[in-house]
């Protein structure tokens, strides 16, 4: 696919410091200056060429865990109960440790400025400790890291500085590190729809939301949400999270009538998206329903119910402030559409009812195709907390290890393809 720029705003320029390297020739007295200079050269065009040619993200680890239990997290194994503040003696309550922590796993990740941010060891955090004092009034922390670097290795100069007035010890290297940062307030999203020209205002990689946060109790596995990062690329693509049938199950035919909306016009098949996708693309034809007919002598027949988009749904995203246009008067984008059934085909025991979504005509906010291939069939019900599936057997997380499950391969565009069964009772 060949993409355009909708858009080239006249005053916006190409976000890149002066490429200028050091000319070398004989008899020239070079000085520090001139040897940092030189190595900002070559890291601003490694970093140039990072962040305009392969993006900004998670490359690999960097896994917030739930961090391990100290001694004191448990209470003695003596078959006695653990007596009360008030029973002890004393005047402080029970709870006075706190004890929420996490980990991070060794990983690499790269930021918008494209500077690689390597953790090796890993490392445990305090989220108390590590989160701002004014923050400190929410049971809802994120979690990340930021480049970062520190000077090591002090060694004493040959030669003093024409300047100095004792012989101090100077840093001889720079160590690339990195620093951890925990935040109560929601970090704002990278709206912008490419990474290339563009600068960005936010260098932090943030790797998890951590909800129902105790103080003074471990964090649980089930608190750690680590679907708010952001993977490696240029740009993340739009992908379907959810949906409200389930993939391959066997329904009664009133409970398909009823899905498929035939008789309930609040009825319906829908699709939710990760991110807003434009209503003008939601048009006749992108969504089909196909009856495949079963049963004794009717295998292999097949014929397509009638539908259409609900309009209710529709609605305008709050942060968007342009005019209603299509669809009756709803807004320019949508996280999510209904499709019900318009005409009154009967099913009957047997059928098998293909849902098809072309996802290649569906467009984001930034005009891209929607990543619609439907992967495995794995993609989630919308109200389904745990996307274990007994259904699928193996494989409950993506290769990438963050759930849950999406369509998509990184490809863009495809068909999104998902199925049910009919029977009559």
């Amino acid at each position: 696919m060949t993409e355009t720029e909708t858009t080239r705003p006249g005053a916006e320029e190409f976000d890149a410091p002066p490429l200028r390297r050091l000319r070398y020739f004989h008899g020239q007295m070079l000085g520090a200056r001139d040897f940092q200079r030189e190595q900002d050269y070559h890291r601003e065009k490694l970093k140039l060429r990072m962040r305009a040619l392969l993006g900004y993200g998670v490359v690999c680890g960097l896994f917030v865990e739930p961090a391990p239990r100290d001694e004191d997290d448990c209470p003695p194994d003596t078959g006695e109960e653990t007596p009360s503040a008030e029973q002890s003696g004393a005047g402080t309550p029970r709870h006075t440790r706190r004890r929420a922590k996490v980990t991070i796993s060794p990983g690499l990740g790269v930021d918008c400025d494209g500077n690689e941010v390597v953790v090796r060891g890993g490392c445990a955090i305090d989220l108390w400790k590590a989160l701002p004092p004014h923050e400190r009034d929410t049971d809802t922390v994120w979690v990340g890291i930021e480049y970062a670097e520190r000077p090591v290795e002090p060694t004493r100069a040959v030669y003093n500085d024409a300047c100095a007035d004792t012989s101090d010890c100077e840093f001889g290297w720079t160590e690339e590190c990195y620093t951890v940062r925990v935040t109560g307030c929601e970090p704002p999203a990278d709206e912008r729809c490419d990474t290339c020209c563009s600068s960005c205002e936010h260098t932090v990689l943030w790797l998890a939301r951590i909800d129902c946060v105790d103080w003074y109790e471990p964090v649980r596995r089930h608190q750690i949400h680590m679907n708010v990062r952001r993977p490696f690329g240029r740009h993340v693509p739009t992908v379907i999270t959810g949906i409200n049938w389930i993939h391959g199950h066997t329904y009664t035919i009133d409970e398909a009538k009823a899905l498929l909306g035939t008789q309930d016009e609040d009825g319906g098949l829908v699709v939710r998206f990760s991110s807003g996708v434009r209503t003008d693309t939601l048009r006749p034809g992108v969504v089909e329903l196909q009856v495949i007919e079963g049963g004794s002598g009717r295998n292999a027949s097949t014929w397509y119910m009638g539908g259409r988009f609900a309009e209710p749904d529709l609605e305008a995203d709050s942060e968007t402030d342009s005019e209603p246009e299509a669809h009756g008067g709803c807004g320019e984008f949508t996280h999510e559409f209904r499709y019900r059934q318009t005409t009154r085909e009967t099913l009957q025991d047997g059928d098998r009812v293909l849902i098809t979504v072309r996802a290649a005509f569906i467009l984001d906010r930034c005009c891209r195709p929607v990543d619609g291939t439907h992967v495995g069939g794995r993609v989630p019900t919308i109200d389904e907390h745990d996307t274990r599936s007994a259904a699928h057997g193996g494989c409950d997380l993506p290769p990438s290890g963050i759930g849950p499950w999406t369509s998509g391969t990184g490809a863009g565009g495809d068909v999104f393809e998902s199925w049910f069964f009919v029977k009559e009772r």
